[in-house]
């Protein structure tokens, strides 16, 4: 076989792997309004891991998925898993999430202020309670009451690297598990 017929098999060959990579295996997501502000921005790129949960993995508390938003099946979201299927979580006035009765610790929010989507929620199997780390700028589970939360098959994967500005290059704030303290 000649050098360049050789060349261009594998130039093809490559483009194949990367398509199926890309494809399959990630996907980008650009990030559209503040409802994930303070940890990730308007107009920033993240790389999400279509393989996170595959093979009996499932979502952990504190995971910032992108998933398919039940009210509208075409639009992607990203949010941050605050319940996991079967609890029950109360949002407070004072915007202090309880999870069967234990108090979120929650690092990741500069402001915990719920504005008034307070209330209490049980999720239904393989459904997932989200929420945006801006609460007061977040459509969330809080405003979707029926079913409550996510279903696990609109969940494509977990949000992975940040890629675009290239300035803020890194892994998504993913903070996994979040502890539960104790409720007093």
């Amino acid at each position: 076989m000649r050098p360049v017929l050789r060349e261009i098999i594998q130039i093809v060959l490559l483009a194949v792997v990367v398509f199926f990579v890309l494809h399959f295996l990630v996907q980008n997501f650009r990030i559209e309004g503040s409802s994930m502000e303070p940890n990730l921005h308007t107009s920033q790129y993240v790389l999400v891991n279509k393989t996170a949960y595959w093979f009996g993995r499932d979502p952990s508390r504190g995971d910032i998925i992108v998933f398919h938003a039940p009210d509208q099946p075409r639009a992607d979201r990203i949010k941050r898993v605050i319940g996991l299927p079967g609890e029950t979580i109360e949002v407070k006035r004072d915007g202090t999430v309880y999870i069967d009765g234990d108090q979120l610790d929650e690092p990741y929010l500069e402001s915990a202020d719920p504005g008034n989507k307070i209330g209490i929620w049980t999720l239904p199997p393989d459904h997932y309670f989200v929420m945006g780390d801006n609460r007061l700028s977040s459509f969330d589970s809080r405003s979707v009451s029926d079913p409550v939360g996510i279903p696990r098959k609109n969940i494509i994967g977990k949000a992975w690297l940040v890629i675009w500005p290239v300035g803020n290059w890194g892994c998504a704030p993913n903070r996994s598990p979040v502890p539960l303290e104790a409720a007093s």
